[in-house]
């Protein structure tokens, strides 16, 4: 699989998902970029973990500060709301979606792409284990893929390798290219921004995504 792709950008949080998907471009691609972005985010330790991901898997990362989003959405990752609780603007999502900011993230790593002459995109959006967050099915990948081709004249796949992998399988992926240890000792998915160390990686161990990091874990080791 090795070179399969020219140039691929990774869209990178420093989360399990996007870890699994920076070694994954690693395997294929002739050269790998990185962006992450600061967002109002309620806690910089995913920046942190980003950062030292990117420097340990010599992957060089562009860092854009999108600050003023807290200011135009509503969301418990941007505030010090109720993780857990519905999200107070459509019940039928949970309070830490963040209205747009896949759609916006895709969009200036696009255009970010076109900078550094990219051929691919890569992102770890999974509408299996997807929080019931919209804008991780591969449906609005497509119409963004779509969109931003048209608007720019450039044909530049957005690819998501796990798409349709539960969390569970996200860590055999993660194991097969090879990241599994960086994912656990250096990534960051935790909402509430807690260090505390378990065999999954760090995390509080109660908010969603660390319930659903753990349970993918356990899950994981029990079919080994």
């Amino acid at each position: 699989m090795k070179h399969a792709m020219g140039h691929a950008l990774v869209v990178f949080s420093g989360g399990q998902d996007s870890t699994t998907c920076l070694g994954w471009a690693k395997n294929r691609a002739e050269k790998v970029d990185a962006i992450t972005f600061s967002y109002g985010q309620r806690h910089a330790v995913e920046l942190t973990a980003a950062k030292d991901i990117a420097a340990l898997m010599n992957v060089p990362l562009k860092v854009v500060i999108i600050d003023f989003l807290s200011s135009l959405v509503t969301s418990a990752l941007l505030s010090d709301g109720d993780i857990a609780a519905k999200h107070p603007d459509d019940a039928s999502l949970p309070a830490s979606f963040v209205p747009n900011r896949n759609a916006l993230f895709l969009t200036l790593a696009h255009a970010y792409a076109q900078t550094i002459h990219a051929d691919t995109i890569v992102a770890g959006m999974c509408e299996t284990d997807y929080s019931g967050y919209p804008d991780c099915r591969r449906e609005f990948i497509d119409a963004m893929e779509r969109s931003l081709s048209l608007g720019s004249n450039k044909q530049i796949p957005i690819v998501t390798p796990l798409m349709y992998l539960t969390k569970a399988e996200t860590f055999k992926r993660a194991e097969t290219e090879g990241v599994l240890d960086i994912v656990i000792a250096k990534s960051h998915t935790c909402y509430e921004g807690d260090r505390s160390m378990h065999d999954w990686g760090y995390g509080c161990g109660q908010c969603p995504a660390c319930v659903l990091r753990k349970n993918g874990f356990d899950e994981f080791v029990s079919g080994k």
